[in-house]
């Protein structure tokens, strides 16, 4: 039942992503940018044929490769029962999630739809799926640096008791 849970919020997830993009490109993309909160946040049409930041540019056939061979592992890990309901679980899901989202642009278009664009710091424009990778990767780092210190607390903990 998990499995098919997870499933559907990912199917979810993608929809979300692929319906934002759908109206980006027929609303956004004829006026290339809307500002929502002036100096903090605009809509910014931008077609990113790189990875994040725009980073490997040009290179979509390298970046669909490695997507689709990590959205295989990670889709194996949970579908496997072998990881249990938690935040892992939940990452890995919305990273999942975020992976088909792009690479469905890239496929089709050969590029990735970013439109968030933050004013207040200078950055990348992104995306909706960008937020869902991006958001799962640093709790899975920062849930890994936590384990990290427990089991170093517990080790000397037992060395001094």
């Amino acid at each position: 039942m998990l499995q098919f849970l997870s499933v559907l919020v990912i199917v979810l997830l993608t929809a979300a992503d692929q319906i934002i993009k759908y109206f980006v490109v027929a609303d956004l993309k004829p006026i290339g940018e809307k500002v929502l909160i002036p100096g903090v946040l605009r809509l910014s049409y931008v077609e990113n044929d790189g990875a994040m930041m725009g980073m490997l540019g040009g290179k979509a056939s390298i970046m669909m490769i490695a997507t689709v061979i990590i959205l295989i592992v990670l889709l194996a890990v949970i579908l496997s029962k072998k990881i249990k309901f938690g935040l892992l679980y939940c990452c890995f899901v919305g990273i999942i999630a975020g992976g088909i989202g792009n690479l469905i642009d890239r496929f089709r278009l050969g590029y990735v739809i970013d439109y968030i664009d933050v004013l207040f710091v200078k950055f990348y424009v992104f995306n909706f799926a960008d937020c869902l990778i991006t958001v799962g990767a640093f709790l899975i780092i920062g849930y890994e640096v936590y384990e990290i210190i427990r089991e170093s607390k517990s080790k000397k903990e037992k060395q001094n008791g």
